[in-house]
């Protein structure tokens, strides 16, 4: 059986074993205390005499032995240090000292890691129109009854799904939207919104444009993912920082220039691969598009436009109409976005040309 044994959960700052630090041998903790002093949750079955210490999403997983065994414990399941195992006293686990100590090292050691890694912390849903801004509308005709299609409503109720499954993902990341209501942010005050984010050094955001398609042919249907075109040239830097050279200046720009483009396409792709892989047959791909957007081109980030169906068409407006369809999409695109954070964190944050 698996319990839960301790819920406390206090941040842990880097640690540094200090040479001065002795292990007494018979030294030890009980649960209560180990937990406390690691900032940690624990799950141990009782079955296998196995657990597994949680620290700010590091997980390192042991087994218990005899008083004064040694063993392994496995950190994050790739690295492997040895301990003294935990041991069964009168019913209870004691923690001897040369476990506690080599674990709240390298719990340390990871976090302090974690600090300097390069990571995305933020993103942010833009669900397009609203308010006073419809967007693009639809009238059908469908089964007898009249079908109205708005885009503003559509985007919102993707937004917002989008929102709910990223934010239980990333607990750790600020997921934000440019409007959680029949609100008419303008596209000013969304590009507005993603600068005034506070980003450390090692920290990136992404920007996720969510709207729907109209057209004057009503044939037209099937969803398509936009990034930035490569061709359109944006300021990025800040040139004060350069004032004793404009050409650094001009060559650092064109290189975060370069970036972002890489960035962005590998954002659509994730994003359109994962729209094929849910949506199945259901509603055509139109693949990647490069278009000069306002809210790409002005938002100073890696940035996509998702257009998620023509609402003028009488098929995609009936898929967009149906709330398990929308789930669909926001569960596709939120594991494009995943995929992308995988890759941007795991390659510390280099994504390939």
């Amino acid at each position: 059986m698996i319990r839960r044994i301790c819920l406390l959960i206090i941040p842990l700052l880097a640690m540094q074993v200090s040479s001065g630090l002795s292990a007494q041998q018979g030294a030890s903790r009980s649960t209560e205390e180990i937990c406390r002093e690691l900032g940690a949750q624990l799950r141990w079955d009782s079955f296998f005499r196995s657990g597994v210490f949680t620290v700010q999403g590091h997980r390192l997983a042991f087994y218990s032995g005899a008083s004064g065994e040694r063993g392994p414990a496995l950190m994050d399941g790739r690295e492997i240090i040895s301990v003294a195992l935990p041991y069964l006293e009168n019913g209870n686990l004691r923690f001897p000292e040369n476990f506690v100590t080599p674990v709240k090292y390298t719990f340390g050691r990871y976090l302090e890691e974690d600090v300097t890694r390069f990571r995305i912390a933020a993103v942010i849903i833009d669900p397009g129109h609203g308010g006073k801004d419809p967007g693009a509308v639809g009238n059908h005709t469908v089964g007898g009854k009249s079908l109205k299609s708005v885009e503003k409503d559509i985007t919102l109720d993707v937004g917002k799904s989008l929102y709910s499954l990223l934010s239980s993902a990333y607990p750790d990341k600020r997921i934000l939207m440019t409007r959680d209501g029949d609100t008419y942010p303008s596209l000013e005050d969304r590009v507005a919104a993603a600068h005034s984010v506070t980003l450390k050094d090692n920290e990136a955001i992404i920007y996720v444009s969510v709207h729907a398609n109209a057209s004057l042919n009503k044939s037209a249907r099937g969803y398509e993912v936009w990034y930035l075109s490569p061709e359109y040239r944006r300021t990025l830097v800040d040139k004060e920082k350069f004032t004793d050279s404009a050409e650094v200046a001009h060559i650092f720009n064109d290189m975060l220039e370069e970036e972002f483009t890489r960035e962005s396409i590998t954002i659509a792709r994730f994003i359109l691969n994962r729209f094929t892989e849910t949506l199945g047959s259901a509603i055509p791909s139109r693949g990647l598009k490069a278009e000069n957007w306002y809210v790409v081109r002005n938002a100073r980030m890696p940035s996509i436009l998702v257009e998620l169906g023509f609402v003028t068409n009488q098929e995609d407006a009936r898929l967009m109409a149906d709330s398990a369809y929308l789930k669909k999409f926001s569960e596709a695109l939120y594991k494009g976005i995943a995929d992308f954070i995988e890759e941007f964190e795991s390659s510390g944050g280099y994504i390939a040309p």
